[in-house]
């Protein structure tokens, strides 16, 4: 229940920070000013006796997060794939949440298994190890099947953990209500609207069903995709709170010592990862929304494993054109038409210049294209691309949230694997080659002929929806000549709709 009690919540937060050093930690790394050190430090001393101990053998940061919980983790693991932003050192503390947290005991793994899938795991399973990964939300076993022998990796819920994300999201609402009543400025960034989204994803990585229909959506999209493969969905042995799948061997993306080891080319493949991801995103609408160090292995052959479905991120076609215009307006540095497909597509009020913003949006790419790939500071960008948005009044479009906090991993991913990556030279052939298909004459032809189909669906509808229109028009008697619009318009949709039905027609002869 939102309410006053969650006072307590964001009290224990601070009081958490302030007692594990995290709070010195925390500010240094996003290089807040005086200002702000000075309020966290006031607000948190006080009740730093009320916080969490968490576990003194971890650093400062990652002792805080994991005793905060399993939202505060998901936070971290964010943070972890951007040296640029937090720094070299804090990236690495955090990227033990990424899948090396405290496990749950076996034994209670196994209660799960057998309680959720209704059978005796000696009964599917030859073998069933001790965890070999423990992340925020579940953790894998590796196992063997009964029937073929076959290895298997088995994710389980942790226990309670339903309870544990509801607690914290619920004082995320609150924090985000008082946010938004303290700070009047801040409604533009729609702070409930962002926590309903999180808490909406995070609900669905709560059902193991829903992450085993989205790797296998995911698999049947990229089964072509040259280097890149899934684990398969084991169905009989998957459930709300279990899931199996198939044993993905392999080094893990975040070790680089291992993949140099075995002779992977790191740069190769952070550009691979970028590639894939933007293909995913532009190409199908359906893209791994998670795609952090801890669920991306490489296999002996080079290819790319990605692991843990819970989350995944979809955008509709008109979503995905209008993501690829700004891509390809600042690959070109045509900030210009970056700035009008904002307008064209409502993300900035009609009311400001659009070429202000155009020059706005210039400050924010020149320095990236002026410079290599290492000497770029996302942290700066990221914090003047805030100020843009803030002095425009764009306000934060929560079907994009996804998308874009993918992008930002995304690329942290490909930088920690070689730090010259430089995103947008990758991106610009995916980008190109997207735009060409969808804006261009063809698509056209193809949008055309999609609302053909779309029409023709109402044909054996049709007489009773112009019969109920014109009723509608004979019970409100306007001036003659707008009765005679109206006639115009009810023949211009029969006729529309009868082209249709002819087009569609068309189309199935050939």
């Amino acid at each position: 229940m939102r309410g006053p009690h969650n006072i307590w919540r964001l009290i224990r937060t601070g009081a958490t920070l302030e007692r594990t050093g995290a709070m010195r930690v925390v500010l240094d790394a996003f290089d807040a000013p005086k200002s702000v050190r000075v309020v966290a430090h006031a607000l948190g001393f006080p009740f730093q006796w009320l916080g969490y101990k968490g576990d003194p053998a971890m650093p400062p940061a990652t002792r805080a997060i994991t005793a905060l919980g399993p939202a505060y983790i998901k936070f971290g693991q964010i943070l972890s794939t951007r040296p640029d932003v937090v720094g070299e050192d804090m990236a690495n503390q955090l990227r033990v949440l990424q899948d090396k947290l405290p496990p749950f005991s076996v034994i209670d793994a196994r209660t799960e298994v057998e309680r959720e899938l209704g059978i005796r795991i000696d009964d599917a399973f030859s073998e069933f190890s001790d965890p070999i990964a423990a992340a925020s939300i579940a953790q894998v076993h590796k196992a063997r099947l009964r029937s073929t022998g076959e290895a298997v990796a088995v994710k389980v819920l942790r226990p309670n953990v339903e309870r544990a994300f509801t607690r914290d999201v619920d004082a995320f609402y609150f924090a985000a209500w008082m946010v938004e009543f303290f700070a009047p400025f801040s409604r533009r960034l729609r702070p409930r609207d962002v926590i309903a989204h999180f808490d909406g994803v995070v609900q669905g990585e709560l059902d193991l069903r829903l992450e085993a229909a989205a790797a296998s959506e995911y698999a049947a999209n990229t089964e072509r995709d040259e280097g890149f493969r899934l684990p398969r969905v084991i169905w009989p042995l998957s459930n709300r709170r279990v899931m199996t799948l198939s044993w993905a061997e392999g080094a893990n993306m975040g070790d680089n010592a291992a993949l140099d080891a075995a002779g992977h080319d790191r740069r190769a493949l952070g550009e691979r990862v970028l590639r894939l991801f933007l293909n995913h995103a532009l190409r199908d609408g359906f893209f791994h929304a998670d795609m952090h160090q801890g669920n991306l292995k490489v296999a002996p052959d080079g290819a790319i494993i990605a692991l843990d479905f819970g989350i995944m991120g979809h955008i509709d076609e008109y979503t995905r054109r209008v993501y690829a215009e700004i891509l390809y307006g600042f690959i070109r540095r045509d900030y210009k038409r970056v700035a009008e497909v904002h307008f064209e597509a409502g993300y900035v009020p009609p009311d400001r210049d659009v070429d202000e913003f155009a020059r706005a949006l210039r400050a924010v790419g020149e320095p990236i294209f002026g410079m290599d790939a290492t000497q770029i500071s996302m942290g700066r960008v990221l914090a003047y691309l805030f100020e843009v948005t803030e002095r425009f009044g764009m306000e934060t479009r929560t079907e994009l949230i996804l998308l874009q906090r993918t992008m930002v991993v995304v690329e942290g991913v490909a930088r920690s694997l070689h730090p010259s990556v430089n995103m947008w030279e990758v991106a610009r052939p995916v980008v190109e080659d997207y735009i060409k298909g969808s804006i261009g004459p063809r698509a056209i032809l193809t949008d055309l002929a999609n609302t053909a189909r779309v029409l023709a669906r109402f044909g054996p509808r049709l007489p009773r929806l112009v019969e109920d229109a014109l009723i509608r028009q004979s019970q409100y008697q306007p001036k003659p000549e707008k009765r005679r619009f109206w006639r115009y318009v009810f023949v211009g949709i029969i006729g529309l709709l009868l082209g249709a039905s002819g087009v569609i027609a068309l189309m199935e002869l050939f």
